[in-house]
């Protein structure tokens, strides 16, 4: 990889911003914070560009709800060309997480991600994308 160096020009209250981004962050210099507001830019621009993006469905549920687990597995045979793996944990007696690592189009991955999240019983859910390159 070529690194190219510049020089950018930022008014007085941005440079504070991008500092305490640089410190909340823990990022080690201010280079590593631009490249990740940039590479940020892109993920979303691919986002609502419906380009071809990878992420995770997190899911936290009581596997005691009536036929819950049922509706969950065929939501997501419905969606199985966008299912890469699933992790399924017992975080306690009554709780599950369940995290599903998905590859497609933004939009069908956010339409599987609010089926599901949508179901009776799921107590907690979020899609979380990033981009493919």
């Amino acid at each position: 990889m070529n690194v190219k160096r510049f020089g950018v020009s930022l008014e007085e209250n941005l440079l504070d911003d991008l500092d305490q981004l640089v410190e909340k962050q823990h990022f080690p210099n201010r280079s590593q914070a631009i490249r990740f507001l940039i590479s940020q830019s892109k993920v979303d621009e691919n986002w609502q560009d419906d380009e071809e993006v990878a992420g995770a469905i997190v899911l936290v549920y009581d596997h005691h709800k009536k036929d819950l687990q049922n509706k969950s597995t065929d939501l997501q045979h419905d969606f199985h060309d966008l299912i890469l793996s699933v992790q399924h944990v017992h975080l306690d007696h009554e709780n599950c997480l369940e995290t599903i690592a998905v590859k497609g189009k933004a939009s069908m991955l956010q339409s599987l991600a609010h089926q599901l999240i949508a179901l009776k019983g799921i107590k907690h859910g979020k899609l979380v994308m990033s981009s493919c390159s």
